[in-house]
């Protein structure tokens, strides 16, 4: 069964400068219960939600099986942490995940490359072996709420 473990929605941008200068401190409570999507926009309260720039990738997904042992959301920065699902190779779908509140689809736009910033916050050799394993950018296609915890997926052709 696949499962949400972990929702991020932070206001602020983490990772800037060079990574030997460290992150800056994480926002009070960015890992959430639940989410808030709006279509077109991304997640409510998140530092991509409208911008212009980010509207083909305003949500991030990533599966919990790509991570490295004790990495979670708050170190890769994306913003769906699912289990039971391989996202990488979704490039090109509409990825709907219903965990309760009903179907919210995403539109999957792009690969989410990782950053040299992976080995400093998750450790040696991390940003290696996330290449090809780091998520997925989408465009939400409907407003709603995700929630932690099971999700049903149904994944269709754009």
């Amino acid at each position: 069964m696949a499962e949400i473990v972990e929702l991020l929605a932070s206001p602020l941008r983490r990772y800037q400068g060079r990574p030997g200068d460290g992150p800056a401190p994480a926002p009070p409570g960015e890992l959430v219960g639940s989410v808030r999507i709006r279509e077109g926009l991304g997640i409510v309260g998140d530092r991509y939600f409208g911008g212009k720039a980010h509207l083909d990738a305003s949500v991030t997904v990533i599966a919990r099986e790509s991570l490295p042992p004790g990495a979670g959301l708050a170190q890769v920065r994306r913003n769906i942490l699912l289990a039971g699902v391989e996202v990488d190779g979704l490039v090109g779908s509409v990825l709907s995940l219903d965990s309760g509140d009903g179907p919210v689809r995403l539109r999957v736009n792009r690969a989410a490359n990782p950053c040299a910033w992976m080995d400093a916050v998750i450790g040696p050799g991390a940003w290696r072996a996330l290449r090809g394993r780091g998520g997925v950018r989408c465009t939400p296609l409907d407003d709603g709420v995700l929630r932690v915890g099971p999700v049903r997926v149904v994944v269709t052709d754009s």
